[in-house]
């Protein structure tokens, strides 16, 4: 066996002996989806609440590859792939419904209802679940129905307008935001906080996780900033904290790489001065003039051009400048700091961020590889209760496949 078969099958006998973390003890569905939903799930799982996710039928495409799926989104998780155009194949889902906490899913608004599996049928059969629903727009408003993706739900949020340097359009980060952010984090966190109100309440609800609301909340500092009027909303790039200040920005050095510099409060910028040479300098005397913003920072650029960026991580490293060098996912895997918290870890040959936050009792854990579609399906209808006569006789139907 190969030491990425190895690594595999430690895992699993690690996961055979208990889930680690806060949420030990939790039973949650996922319905297949991609994104937001996934994260959500891989966050739970991270947390140790056992996860399975419910993949279509149709994406079994054979027996299962020893070697570990390629996303790690879905890591952390067993797989059972479900025919939910089969009423058996519903029926088969309702019954683990029956022993789950929580069901997470991430269709547009109404899919759900219509597969036979909407929230009324589910907490019908368990009142205490909780159904949580991610969508980019929500469940209501004129958008609903309609298609997007992270750009657009962070652009009527109010949120992408303000990304950008001055006198340039705006500049989409990724989809950390919507997606990741304003999405599966606030998912995340709406099951967790539904699942603490039924341990008391003895009652389920829905969740509905809206990527446009989340990002909205992710903006709170902003709107509060603009309505003490420390940010203005009509001129991009040219505030406290969207690259506008010559101490708030990243700056190129001598050998084409960045370096970011935070140096806001007055303590640290005079540190700042102090190790760029530029203390006494008259110009920079008044930090807050924000008329002299954009000349400051092109003088201050010229300053950091002239040395590399490990000169500088010698020189402000570990200060308190607010400094950090600008590094690729590659180079942060290969950091001291970071190679000291373990933050990236290897999963059966594949590196990947570790489980976050760290808990100082119920240390969370990855649990498993990603599973390719179907691979435990056997496995989770034994465990959540099927006789095996049952199992056999849903395999056989196709409302169940097994890869």
């Amino acid at each position: 066996m190969s030491n990425s078969l190895s690594g595999i099958g430690q895992l699993i006998t690690q996961y055979d002996k208990g889930m680690t973390g806060p949420l030990s003890g939790f039973r949650i569905v996922e319905i297949a989806g991609i994104g937001p939903g996934p994260f959500a799930a891989m966050m739970l799982s991270d947390m140790g609440a056992e996860v399975i996710r419910v993949e279509r039928a149709q994406a079994v495409r054979g027996p299962a590859p020893e070697t570990p799926y390629f996303d790690v989104l879905q890591r952390g998780r067993q797989n059972i792939a479900i025919d939910l155009k089969n009423p058996e194949g519903v029926e088969t889902l309702l019954q683990l419904v029956e022993s789950a906490d929580a069901l997470i899913e991430g269709f547009r608004p109404g899919v759900m209802e219509r597969l036979g599996i909407g929230p009324d049928v589910c907490l019908a059969r368990n009142p205490k679940l909780v159904f949580g629903r991610m969508t980019g727009w929500g469940q209501t408003g004129m958008y609903a129905q309609a298609a997007g993706h992270d750009i657009n739900y962070i652009s009527l949020a109010g949120a992408l307008a303000h990304f950008g340097r001055a006198g340039e359009g705006p500049v989409p980060p990724m989809n950390m935001v919507g997606d990741f952010g304003g999405g599966g984090m606030f998912l995340a966190f709406g099951v967790v906080c539904a699942l603490l109100e039924a341990s008391k309440s003895q009652q389920g609800q829905i969740v509905d996780a809206a990527m446009v609301d989340g990002t909205s909340v992710l903006m709170t500092m902003f709107w509060a900033f603009s309505q003490m009027g420390a940010h203005d909303e009509n001129a991009r790039g040219t505030n406290l904290l969207d690259t506008g200040a010559h101490f708030y920005d990243a700056y190129e050095c001598k050998d084409g790489k960045y370096i970011s510099i935070g140096s806001i409060e007055t303590q640290f910028y005079a540190q700042l001065m102090q190790l760029t040479g530029l203390e006494g300098d008259p110009e920079f005397a008044k930090q807050m003039d924000k008329t002299q913003w954009p000349h400051l920072k092109k003088r201050i650029a010229d300053v950091f051009k002239s040395k590399t960026r490990d000169e500088w991580c010698a020189i402000m490293e570990t200060t308190d400048v607010c400094f950090a060098p600008v590094l690729t996912m590659s180079e942060a895997a290969q950091h001291p700091h970071n190679v000291e918290r373990k933050m990236i870890i290897d999963i059966a040959g594949t590196k990947q961020p570790a489980p976050a936050p760290r808990f100082s009792r119920t240390v969370p854990e990855v649990s498993r590889p990603p599973a390719h579609p179907g691979q435990h399906s056997r496995e989770i209808l034994a465990s959540w209760g099927f006789a095996a006569t049952e199992i056999e006789r849903l395999l056989v139907a196709g409302a169940v496949v097994d890869a």
